[in-house]
């Protein structure tokens, strides 16, 4: 039984505390003659999975970005991943959960309300997803809080070296209440993409393509780095992105398999298929580097690995691991070429590939999802279809992208967006934090 079939045996009951219509939920049984009870099992999994997610931004996706950049910008890159961790923990309790998983009304199909501002409502006892996950309401916010702390953070990596602080913090506050919060609702807090049957397991459209989008807009309104195409921009320190990488890896499973929300066989689907992707994917792109440029990278290992994971996202509980396998190939094949040779052809500065491997990686996973997807893993794969994971797709592009770009112009008018090309050529460590790495 599903999270969605479930619902329409618990009728409105279970249905008002589990508006995510997009997640799917656990296999638990109902208990028919009793009010529901807190699943410890799913707790503690839950638990477990919302501080791995957390670990994927900080230390995870700090270090990965912080060894991927020069050396005069490692300080204000980790510092970037920490703010963002911080301002989105406060934006979300305060009014973004409730956008994201309130009813909104008559909005509804496009957003949330406000009657979970500030967590109102919700107390030690309050349940989510009565009779079906029975796990905290407090549980689940802060287990999403982790999804919209991460998504604006992977976005800096499309900018990386050349934003000012005070930008990144005016420009990730606005983004996440008008961009992340609505597509959030959309499609998994009883909008219309999730009651169209766009599938999205764990956040490939809500997050990859969404932060991708949103990158390679804003790699486009700031501009190239001071530099760039004549300056050596090689990596810091790649044993930081290696380890960075390594946390997201292992971070990825309380993303995937924890976005099931009980501890119970698709969960564990879910695991075996992030960790079948994400090996496939680093061997397709490191194989498929080696044949064009000789040689296979240590960045181009943990790229693809990225990459896979970042594909699987959407399909993890959707597909059987021969579906993750091939989704793995594909992802890693297609986002090298996306990542290496696509922005060198067209010219723009995504610094370190959040198009090319979350947008990219995104899109294949969503639309693979809709090739892969096996009722026997999941009932609502008997339903997938390419067609409606594309109207989710594109739905999701043209807001982001046009909402992204608007959000940029305001905060240009309002503090600027880049430093002066003196204090970025000094660096951001110093310019904007007055540190620096000895």
């Amino acid at each position: 039984m599903t999270f969605f079939s479930t619902l329409k045996k618990t009728g409105p009951a279970a249905l008002a505390g589990a508006l995510a219509l997009g997640l799917p939920g656990t296999t638990a049984a109902l208990a028919q003659d009793a009010a529901p009870a807190l699943d410890t099992g799913n707790t503690a999994w839950m638990l477990v999975s919302t501080a791995l997610v957390l670990m994927m931004t900080i230390p995870g996706l700090a270090l990965f970005y912080a060894g991927m950049v020069r050396k005069k910008n490692v300080l204000a890159t980790v510092m970037q991943s920490f703010a963002v961790c911080c301002l989105a923990t406060v934006l979300w309790f305060v009014v973004g959960y409730s956008l994201a998983f309130s009813d909104g009304g008559g909005a509804n199909a496009y957003v949330g309300g406000l009657s979970k501002a500030f967590f109102a409502g919700i107390t030690v006892n309050t349940l989510w997803a009565p009779g079906v996950a029975n796990i905290p309401e407090y549980l689940f916010a802060v287990f999403q809080m982790t999804f919209a702390i991460i998504t604006p953070a992977l976005i800096a990596g499309a900018f990386a070296e050349r934003m000012k602080f005070s930008a990144l913090l005016l420009f990730t506050g606005l983004w996440l209440l008008v961009v992340y919060a609505p597509i959030a609702h959309w499609v998994w807090g009883g909008g219309f993409l999730g009651s169209a049957g766009v599938l999205d397991f764990a956040g490939g459209t809500v997050v990859h393509i969404n932060a991708g989008v949103a990158g390679l807009v804003c790699a486009l309104v700031l501009g190239k780095r001071q530099g760039y195409g004549s300056v050596n921009m090689a990596p810091y320190n790649l044993v930081y992105a290696v380890i960075g990488a390594a946390l997201l890896w292992v971070g990825w499973f309380g993303f995937n398999a924890g976005s099931e929300l009980a501890a119970d066989g698709l969960a564990a689907a879910a695991m075996v298929n992030t960790q079948v992707a994400a090996a496939t994917a680093g061997l397709a792109w490191m194989f498929t580097e080696w044949l064009v440029a000789k040689k296979p990278s240590v960045l181009g290992i943990i790229s693809g690995a990225v990459a896979g994971l970042v594909a699987i996202t959407p399909a993890a509980g959707f597909v059987n691991p021969t579906g993750a396998f091939v989704i793995g190939i594909v992802a890693g094949i297609v986002c090298y070429f996306a990542a290496v040779k696509l922005k060198h052809a067209l010219g723009y500065d995504d610094s370190l590939d959040a198009f090319g491997v979350h947008g990219v990686g995104g899109i294949v996973g969503a639309i693979l999802t809709g090739v892969f997807a096996d009722k026997a893993i999941n009932s609502l794969g008997e339903n997938a279809s390419v067609v409606t994971q594309l109207y989710g797709i594109v739905f999701t592009i043209v807001w982001t992208a046009l909402a992204t770009a608007a959000i940029l112009y305001a905060v240009k008018a309002l503090v600027g967006l880049r430093p002066s090309g003196q204090q970025e050529i000094e660096g951001l460590d110093v310019s904007q934090h007055g540190e620096v790495v000895q």
